[in-house]
This record gives C-alpha cells, structure tokens and sequence, in this order.
C-alpha cells in the first residue's frame, strides 16, 4: 500500500433530536471525513468522531484536522507498507491524538477491502454476520419525554436500551423507567460524571437489575473503577479508560471492570481494537461497539468491527434514520424488526459514498499529496 493522496473535509449534520450528555447538549455535528488515494487511484474513507469541543477527550474537530494536514498525512503519504495495519506505526510517533490517527487507518482499512473485492468486517476477521443492536438514548427534558423515546425504541426492535445519567438525574430516572419496563436489557452510562464519594448512590442502582454501569467515574482512571465494582453487583463497563490492549490489560487486571466498550475512535483504529477484543475476550470479558454520533461512514465501519468474535453484547450502532434526515451513505443503515443490521457484502465499508451529498454539506476542504 502507498498512499499518494489524503483529502480532508468537514461536514455539518444536524441532528433530528438533541443529544445530551453530562458533557452539554449536542444539535449538530461537526464532522472530519478523510479520503486516502492509493497510486492507482483506489479510495477508501473514514471519520474522525472528535466532536465538536475537547470534554469526551482531549481532541476535538479542529485539532483532528490540524495534526492530520500538518503531521499524520506528512508520515503516511508515498510510504511504502505491506498493508492497512502498517499505517499506524507510521503516525506512532504523534502521542495521543487517536480519533486523528483512527480517520486515516481506517480509510486505509477500506481501500485495502475494496482492492481485495471483500467486505471489510471479513477482511478484518469478522464472524458474525448479523450484529444485535441498542440504543443510546439522550438526556431528556422530562422522565415522559424518556419513557416515551424508549418504546419508540422498543417498539422499532432494538435489543438494549441504554440512558445516559448525571448528578440530579440518576437513581429516580432508573427507577422510573425499570418501573415502566421492568423486564428490558437496561444500562446507564454516566460519561465521568461521579467520584467514589459517590459510591453510595451507585450502589443503590443494584436494585434495579442493568446490565451496566458504564464509565462512571473519571475519564483516565482505573484504581477508583476497580474500588467502585468491588462494592457493585452491577458490572462497571469502562470506555474513555480505555484506549489501548494495554489498558485493557491492566483494567483487568485491577479488577476494575466486568466489560469495555470499544470505540474505533477513542483507540485510534482497527489494528487496536481487533487487539483489545482479542485481550478482553482471552479474558473472558464481553466487549460492544460504543456509539460516537457518526455519519454513515464511521457507522459503517463501526458495523465491521462489531462482528469480531468477542462483540457479544448490543452496541451502539442504530439505524442512520435516528440521527439524521439523510446520510452520507447509500443504502442507509436500517435495523431488522429483530434488532440487528445485517453485514453488508459489498466490498470494503460496503455502501456507497454520497459525493453529492458530501460536496453540498462541505465547509472546507484540504488536500495533501505525496512528494
């Protein structure tokens, strides 16, 4: 692989309905698309799923872009490397930045696929050809307004249900809603918004049967993770603790979670996550696809990554129809009445790119070439 080419865009999407998180209130997205271009002219795309400011890590959509014009695509363009899994060390000499470095590798991800005329979740080592599928459901105005989404939900097939909590909206909205459906696959997610002074409210969410407690306390923390479950019967999931097999290691290790979200942003690709599937599942730990707000392109690839072999339990990735009026992708991603999306067969991420629609939603754009 020889990458000669990285093009750079940035989209809005307005979001159909608010989404809010102990991190504020999200109406449209930003979004940073890469396009690589081998020296035949082969593409493949991916996505940055840094958001719009630097609260669920430290990158945002503007740094993605300048650490990507200025030195990810200087590191990649016209090397020579045996195939997708060779770019990330090419960019390892940038420390952090993983949703930057994760836009390109997993463009190069889809060009290696589409050159190969297979789809990439079989390229990637994908087993299941049918992911079961959740929901992440928002904070709302109101517990109606949240019962109200959750049958929507329920009603459109998803097979878990998870609701973000924060201070002041906690233990009364889980036992609203276990109340009003005390039988579903029900989890919260808490996006660091507690400490271990805490620790006596989340242990009162034991009565309440989730399936998990995911990321309650601080984002690059694993000692206070590993405290808090052992005062839970309720599995802790880690996510922004993450971003690395060795983390995951480690957190194992401690003790400081029963199951990990894997987000191919957060860990800065496919290489790492097919890793960190691998140490967790080795492990016994079940793993999911953690959802990022993505348009149609790091949905699809999210869709890849979640038919591994230790993605056993729903994730995040819903039907493009939840989010947005129109996706970048066709066909859009839909969910079967089941509760699942079916891989798609096509090569490579396996739905076609919206041009189009991608040219008219542009903001800007940037193109860098090899030498």
């Amino acid at each position: 692989m020889n990458i000669r080419l990285i093009e750079l865009r940035e989209i809005r999407l307005r979001l159909i309905h608010f989404f809010e998180t102990s991190f504020g209130r999200t109406i449209e997205r930003r979004i940073m698309l890469v396009r690589v271009e081998d020296r035949d002219g082969a593409e493949g795309w991916g996505e940055s799923t840094a958001g719009e400011g630097p609260f669920y890590s430290e990158e945002w959509v503007d740094s993605s872009w300048e650490v990507t014009r200025g030195f990810l695509a200087p590191m990649v363009l016209g090397h020579e490397v045996e195939g997708a899994a060779g770019v990330g060390p090419l960019m390892s000499r940038v420390r952090g930045n993983r949703m930057a470095k994760a836009a390109v590798e997993t463009a190069c991800w889809d060009l290696e696929a589409r050159l190969a005329g297979v789809p990439l979740w079989r390229h990637l080592g994908g087993v299941q050809p049918e992911i079961a599928c959740g929901v992440s459901i928002g904070i709302q105005d109101s517990h109606a307004s949240l019962i109200e989404k959750i049958e929507t939900e329920l009603a459109a097939g998803y097979q878990r249900i998870k609701i973000k909590i924060k201070p002041g909206w906690d233990r009364e909205v889980v036992e609203t809603v276990r109340a009003r459906f005390p039988d579903i696959r029900l989890m919260v997610d808490a996006n660091s918004a507690y400490t271990l002074e805490d620790a006596p409210m989340l242990r009162a969410l034991d009565e309440f049967g989730l399936l998990m407690i995911e990321q309650p306390l601080a984002y690059d923390d694993r000692e206070d993770h590993a405290k808090l479950q052992s005062q839970l019967r309720t599995p802790v999931c880690l996510d922004e603790s993450v971003r690395s097999a060795d983390d995951a290691r480690k957190a194992i290790e401690l003790g400081a979670c029963r199951i990990v979200n894997v987000k191919l942003g957060r860990v800065g690709g496919h290489a790492v996550a097919k890793r960190v599937e691998a140490v967790c599942r080795e492990a016994g730990l079940p793993v999911w696809c953690g959802g990022m707000l993505e348009s149609g392109i790091g949905r699809a690839h999210n869709i890849a990554m979640a038919t591994l072999a230790g993605f056993t339990l729903p994730g995040d990735v819903s039907a493009s129809s939840r989010y947005w009026g129109e996706d970048i992708i066709e066909p859009e991603v839909t969910v079967t009445p089941r509760g699942t999306i079916v891989a798609p067969e096509g090569p490579g991420i396996g739905f076609e790119v919206r041009r189009d629609l991608i040219e008219r939603l542009t903001v800007r754009s940037e193109t860098i070439k090899a030498p």
